[in-house]
């Protein structure tokens, strides 16, 4: 009989730990590690501002009113085109880009003839990269690497 009593006792105890532990588990959700991944240019971005940069100042120069400047990065393809209301100039350009974590490299295949009138010889732009989820940067720099000016844009998409 006090064997009986004492089996009871224990699996009174066991079976209360076991609805316990089912109640913990069952009130926690499955969890798993949120793995950053570094932003992606991919996207359409619009350009908002200008960075000029003299030794450690900085101007900022917001767009005028009516500018767009529109770049397209996608399957390791870029376009961009440019609207200045008060300048009938056309400005637009195509090719492919690649990036680092601090670079960014855009090879134009084609573009405006306003375009062709300014480009270097090889149509390909090295660039500095700030690069946020909803911002970027390109930092045109000079040949010791100081920052010269930069075109800051937003995320469309």
């Amino acid at each position: 009989m006090v064997l009986n009593i004492l089996n009871f006792s224990t699996m009174k105890k066991l079976l209360g730990l076991v609805f316990l532990m089912l109640l913990l588990i069952s009130g926690t959700g499955p969890t798993s590690p949120k793995l950053q991944s570094a932003p992606s240019i991919e996207g359409t971005w619009e350009l908002v501002s200008f960075n000029n940069y003299d030794g450690k100042k900085i101007t900022t120069v917001p767009t005028t009113e009516g500018y767009r400047q529109i770049k397209m990065y996608y399957n390791g393809k870029v376009m961009w085109t440019r609207y200045v209301p008060k300048d009938s100039v056309e400005w637009f350009g195509y090719g492919s880009y690649s990036t680092t974590d601090s670079t960014l490299t855009e090879r134009l295949e084609y573009m405006s003839s306003s375009m062709r009138k300014i480009a270097n010889d090889s149509m390909v732009w090295t660039l500095k990269l700030e690069l946020k989820p909803d911002r970027y940067s390109q930092i045109f720099v000079d040949g010791d690497g100081n920052p010269i000016n930069s075109e800051n844009y937003k995320r469309l998409d």
